[in-house]
């Protein structure tokens, strides 16, 4: 499939060939969800934590006789029944992470570009640079393309002044190549791609 490319003053300024085992994938919902979910469960800290009965302090000495009282037998005063005792199966620091298989993340990776592009919103950007890393310069830019939530994904290595410039805009996301993953992609409106990351997505993809 064939793609217009555009510079940043919104120009055309040729065509590109995508491929269409990475382009032209069926959307499957069911895949993208699963690899947002490994996303999310990977970044979750899992440091929250209660304590329990081994965590806090106190006598371990019974807190009354076992028998004579008429009360029901107690074993400690660090117990869940008392105030100040312990948590019963409260959380504790784990990892959230789960596998999932390397053929599902590429799939995933390339059904959320399909998307994109099946939606029309996936743009090519002949480069992603600028000449001086302006805020207002890049907003000014970007404003010619009406684009109000947005990713960009550059080559290799992210031209300085155009990170520099896209880092104080709302919804404007830079990320290069390498960082390309499918819950950026989603949460964005739209897609931009340089030739470069096209290239090297292929290339990493097929």
């Amino acid at each position: 499939m064939k793609l217009s490319v555009k510079n940043l003053a919104n120009e055309d300024v040729g065509e590109i060939e995508l491929s269409e085992d990475v382009f032209g994938v069926a959307v499957r919902r069911d895949i993208l969800a699963r690899m947002v979910n490994y996303q999310l469960a990977k970044r979750r800290a899992g440091t929250h934590k209660t304590k329990g009965i081994s965590d806090i302090q106190g006598t371990t000495k019974k807190p009354f006789a076992q028998k004579g009282g008429g009360r029901a037998r107690q074993g400690s005063l660090r117990s869940p029944q008392f105030r100040g005792g312990a948590v019963i199966f409260g959380p504790v620091v784990r990892s959230h992470a789960f596998d999932l298989q390397k053929k599902v993340r590429r799939l995933a990776l390339k059904t959320a570009l399909s998307s994109k592009q099946a939606e029309g919103k996936l743009i090519v950007l002949d480069a992603a640079t600028l000449s001086e890393g302006k805020t207002k310069v890049l907003g000014d830019r970007l404003a010619k393309f009406g684009w109000e939530s947005v990713l960009i994904i550059g080559g290799e290595t992210l031209d300085e002044n155009f990170a520099r410039a896209a880092r104080n805009l709302p919804k404007v996301d830079v990320l290069p190549q390498q960082g390309a993953n499918v819950y950026d992609i989603l949460r964005r409106d739209v897609l931009v791609l340089t030739r470069e990351a096209v290239q090297h997505l292929e290339a990493r993809l097929k």
